[in-house]
């Protein structure tokens, strides 16, 4: 005999009541996205004002002029790069730490910049690239690496007298000996114009040449200048500056046949010399201004130096879900390959990257969709330089930037959301897959 139910039980619920609890979510929805997509896609059509039909000229526009085409060709090496790129590195953070004791603490260092905003990372980038090796990380890095394996001195702007009583002139940008010299004899190289700001901090007073022996060359280089006026010319005098750091050669036929640094006095000491005489000569590459590094946001540089700071905040995260799948991965599929002889790095490239090439499409796919959206860093690190622009940058420019013409704005806005749309409906399928 069957059983009564009880009260309520098999029941269905009307489906209008599914609809009232949603209601209030769909209304939101439709408010933040969906309205602005349509009012983007409409507003497209038409001009400046927005009061006259010009049809598709606003997305024809998008590929037109320097300034624009600039965009696309950056949002095109941000697509192809920037994701690529953080891949390879969140990769080798996963692969490198996974069996290191203090793995954790290396991760959660890298994986520190994502609780930054991309306005602060801008900022900082924006201070590591500064011209200045002073103030800029960057520069200061690379100039010290430059001075570890050439420390020779410069001295911008110094050049000798020009009276016909000088003992050197100048050419082609080098200082040379007014008259040939000879080995066992010395040689002076007064030089001007010498800033305070260059000489070095161990700088001693400028020293007579010492006197010099069969086979070799000395003289002395010196700033001279007595402060305050009077000492002889084209002569070491008291209170002078000797200059330190200075390379000096003797060149024969347009030869080096020996060369020699200055000592912190002004004074050098050329060895080994043939018989015969010498001009001496100090190097143009002296006068010149000292290596201050490179160029971060100039033309040639700043779209890399940008892609360089999104690597720096999306490592992280790259390196954390490729981390997860190789914790996936059955150990025993590794050490089958082991057993077989295979080397780690045929492991790594036969077994485990075909194993993580699921896990490592979905961070690529999502990487590309975020570079596609990518504003913050070149707003603030770019500084408003069109060599740095990208379309995401470009959208906010044409609509409140000061274009003040949002039907551009809106062309470049549903041009970025078509772009996106193939990227996020693999996203969309791959979930699918994974979950059936």
């Amino acid at each position: 005999m069957r059983q009564p139910r009880g009260r309520g039980e098999g029941i269905a619920p009307p489906s209008w009541l599914a609809l009232v609890f949603l209601l209030p979510a769909l209304l939101l929805l439709g408010f933040l996205v969906v309205y602005p997509i349509v009012y983007s896609v409409v507003r497209s059509f038409f001009d400046a004002s927005g009061d006259s039909f010009v049809g598709l000229d606003n997305y024809v526009g998008v590929f037109q002029g320097h300034d624009n085409l600039v965009a696309v060709r950056n949002t095109a090496i941000w697509v192809v790069v920037a994701p690529t790129l953080v891949t390879i590195v969140g990769l080798l953070f996963a692969v490198l730490t996974e069996r290191v004791r203090w793995a954790t603490v290396f991760k959660m260092v890298v994986f520190m910049p994502m609780a930054i905003s991309f306005l602060a990372s801008g900022v900082i980038f924006r201070l590591v690239y500064e011209q200045d090796p002073d103030k800029g990380v960057a520069n200061a890095a690379m100039v010290a690496l430059h001075d570890v394996f050439r420390d020779q001195v410069t001295y911008p702007g110094a050049a000798p007298r020009t009276t016909n009583g000088s003992p050197v002139r100048a050419e082609d940008g080098a200082v040379v000996s007014a008259q040939p010299v000879a080995a066992g004899q010395s040689a002076l190289v007064p030089l001007l114009r010498v800033k305070a700001e260059d000489l070095p901090e161990k700088v001693r007073p400028a020293a007579r040449p010492p006197a010099a022996r069969a086979g070799e060359l000395t003289g002395t280089v010196w700033f001279d200048f007595t402060r305050g006026g009077g000492g002889t010319p084209n002569a070491p005098d008291p209170g002078e500056s000797g200059l330190p750091g200075v390379t000096v050669e003797a060149v024969r036929d347009g030869k080096v046949v020996g060369k020699a640094t200055t000592g912190a006095d002004g004074t050098f000491t050329i060895k080994d010399l043939p018989s015969g005489t010498f001009t001496v000569r100090v190097p143009k590459d002296t006068f010149t201004a000292s290596y201050r590094g490179a160029e971060w946001l100039g033309s040639t540089l700043i779209t890399p130096a940008i892609i360089g700071s999104y690597l720096w905040v999306w490592a992280g995260f790259a390196m954390v879900l490729i981390a997860a799948g190789l914790a996936a991965i059955p150990r025993d599929a590794l050490e089958a390959a082991r057993v077989d002889g295979a080397t780690e790095w045929q492991v790594f490239r036969r077994v485990t990257i075909p194993l993580l090439a699921p896990v490592l499409m979905v961070v690529l796919v999502t990487l590309v969709i975020n570079v596609l959206k990518v504003f913050d860093l070149v707003f603030i690190i770019g500084g408003g330089d069109p060599n740095a622009s990208v379309l995401a940058l470009r959208m906010w420019t044409e609509s409140f930037g000061g274009g003040n013409d949002q039907g551009a704005g809106s062309a470049i806005a549903v041009l970025l959301f078509v772009l996106v749309m193939p990227a996020m409906l693999f996203n969309i399928r791959r979930l699918r897959q994974e979950r059936r």
